[in-house]
């Protein structure tokens, strides 16, 4: 899974356990991320509660919003676990099974809507070229309809997750593989 071992679920601390206890119960499997970043307790307390400030909270922007610029930002960063993660959220978040491949390859031909684009192009300038921001670039999500905290939520996590692509490139941690099917095909009802 990772470079350095991940901690055994019975031996982390209480409060984290049952964190991902209750991932485990929510998604069916235990995400990797979880268990590797908990080799640290204070840095994985620090990181989730990161995490969830940009990802869970009322905003602007919708869930698979937040999922596609973690996808198209992490693809950029050639983040394997966060493109195969992320992209399956998005493709259940979005009801699209194509959408986070089109996005991780091309976001310019995916089929998303042009406000959806002005936020990819805003987040990818954070992610490649965060220097060059500049007024026109606010400008051009005002004209889709995103706020001034819309920009800072679209920076914000386009920045986080560029310490998250980092930290799970750098470890070699890998995607679950039962990541790569979620969201492709309909479930059986």
């Amino acid at each position: 899974m990772t470079r350095y071992p991940a901690p055994e679920l019975k031996d982390l601390p209480d409060d984290i356990r049952l964190r991902v206890l209750e991932v485990q119960e929510k998604a069916g499997f235990v995400p990797n991320v979880f268990l590797a970043l908990a080799r640290r307790p204070a840095e994985w307390r620090a990181f989730f509660a990161y995490h969830d400030a940009l990802m869970l909270k009322e905003s602007g922007l919708s869930k698979g919003d937040r999922e596609m610029i973690v996808t198209a930002t992490s693809a950029a960063n050639k983040c394997l676990y966060c493109v195969i993660a992320h992209g399956a959220i998005l493709r259940i978040y979005e009801k699209k099974p194509l959408v986070a491949d089109q996005v991780a390859v091309n976001y310019r031909k995916a089929d998303i809507t042009a406000r959806q684009r002005a936020m990819l192009d805003f987040a990818m300038k954070v992610c490649l070229k965060s220097d060059e921001i500049g007024d026109a670039d606010f400008q051009a999500l005002l004209a889709h309809g995103f706020s001034d905290e819309d920009a800072w939520d679209i920076a914000a996590i386009t920045a986080f997750f560029g310490l998250s692509n980092r930290m799970a490139s750098f470890s070699n941690m890998l995607p679950n593989p039962e990541f790569y099917a979620m969201g492709r095909v309909a479930k059986a009802k």
